[in-house]
């Protein structure tokens, strides 16, 4: 089929090469003319194991080609995915629907043929409609314009994998014809026995923010039951598990620590709250205040502890800080827990120095005023405190009794639960780590 992406962020140019990927004729489309011409040529603008791979593959096999031009869409496409952001609105926890909107105004007055739309962004539920609406007031072929929904489950560090291998299939649509138009998209995803579910477009966009909604909820939970052990001494590690082995709970998403960030659950769920409280059912929806709110305060648990292991005053105090995304095998830093963390220990006083693998010249970019190195090692020269934020494998594999020549003081404090605490100690290490007890 001849399909169209609008917009090639994280969600979109890895969707536009994945299509490719199944045999159809693919066209990325973006307004950032240098992204495009970054991914043009087979480079990747962001970082996503497997993608560049999957990318080239794609482009030298004439299936992928990308453009700034929402007319040349409408010419090309048949199937137009609509993948660009909906961030949280400035001044308000709603859902900012600019981009959304601005391509379906761009892109509806060149539609001249029958085609389907097909929204994969999370957005408020009723977005579908309200589309819909726009699209029948601006194409000139209205009544032969369609608009479905097709939320995406990706995760970042494992978007292609999710991409090609989808746990689950699900598309909102309002005709026999749009589900037929989108069963032949997803043959080969289908033929291969993947889940799938069909449904109405507000159901499809409910199903997004809910997922997005019970992860937030399963992660502060477990965060809410850590701070009760940091109290009473308790170890929330073995606890964590003791939840995991119950099959109506399950160990995903149980892993204690310093919470959840990133450019989807933390604004999903406030915009969630938000359209509730515009539908008049806000009330139902009030504990996600509470997931929100145990979520940010994990973050400052983790600035409080760090005070308290360097005697009370971060003034003055050197700090190793390991990570700047907000989870690994990502470059995205959006809602970073590690940088607010990094962020608020700079402002207290600190001398902070953050490594991370991939997100370093994002995080140089947004946070200025900050240290940074590529070099783990030089993050650790002269530190009194280390501080592990973002649980990259390579920060597992770390050498403690090594790293213990290069600090001032031996003692760090892992808010990710990641790090083998009886190694860092063999190694002469004062380890604290959040939700476990100290000894």
């Amino acid at each position: 089929m001849r399909i169209t992406v609008i917009g090639t962020g994280y969600l979109g140019a890895v969707h536009a090469a994945g299509m490719a990927q199944f045999g159809h004729d693919v066209l990325g489309v973006d307004v950032d003319a240098t992204k495009i011409d970054q991914l043009a040529h087979g480079v990747a603008p962001f970082y996503e194991p497997g993608f560049p791979d999957l990318l080239r593959e794609n482009i030298d096999a004439g299936r992928l080609r990308f453009s700034t031009s929402l007319r040349e869409a409408a010419d090309f496409g048949d199937v137009h995915f609509v993948c660009v952001g909906t961030p949280q609105r400035s001044g308000s926890a709603a859902a900012d629907m600019t981009y959304v909107d601005a391509v379906i105004k761009g892109l509806a007055p060149h539609l001249s043929r029958n085609c389907l739309i097909v929204g994969k962004s999370t957005v408020p539920v009723g977005t579908a409609a309200r589309l819909a609406s726009m699209v029948a007031a601006l194409a000139p072929a209205a009544e032969g314009v369609q608009v479905a929904w097709n939320p995406e489950f990706l995760r970042e560090g494992f978007a292609v994998n999710d991409t090609l291998h989808p746990d689950r299939l699900v598309v909102g649509v309002e005709s026999a014809e749009a589900e037929a138009t989108l069963r032949q998209v997803y043959a080969e995803i289908l033929d291969a026995g993947t889940p799938y579910i069909a449904t109405d477009v507000a159901t499809a966009e409910l199903v997004k923010v809910s997922a997005n909604a019970f992860l937030a909820t399963k992660i502060s939970f477990i965060n809410a039951i850590s701070e009760v052990c940091e109290t009473v001494g308790a170890d929330i590690v073995p606890l964590a598990a003791a939840l995991g082995h119950d099959p109506r709970i399950g160990s995903r998403f149980l892993a204690p620590g310093l919470g959840f960030g990133g450019g989807c659950l933390p604004k999903d769920i406030r915009a969630f709250l938000a359209r509730a409280e515009e539908l008049g059912v806000e009330d139902v929806l009030t504990f996600l205040k509470n997931v929100d709110a145990v979520n940010v305060s994990r973050r400052r648990s983790a600035v409080d502890l760090a005070r308290a292991m360097l005697g009370g005053s971060l003034k003055d105090k050197r700090i190793a800080v390991l990570g700047a995304a907000f989870k690994p095998n990502s470059d995205d830093i959006r809602d970073s827990p590690a940088l607010y963390v990094a962020s608020a220990l700079h402002e207290s006083g600190a001398h902070v120095r953050i490594h991370d693998p991939e997100a370093i010249e994002n995080a140089r970019t947004s946070h200025p005023a900050l240290n940074y190195t590529t070099e783990v090692q030089k993050a650790f020269e002269g530190a009194q405190l280390a501080v592990h934020l973002t649980e990259w494998q390579e920060y597992r594999e770390l050498d403690p009794q090594y790293l213990s020549t290069l600090v001032t003081t031996p003692q760090i404090l892992d808010a990710r639960n990641a790090l083998d605490i009886d190694l860092w100690r063999a190694a002469g290490w004062t380890i604290r780590a959040m939700g476990r007890p100290t000894r």
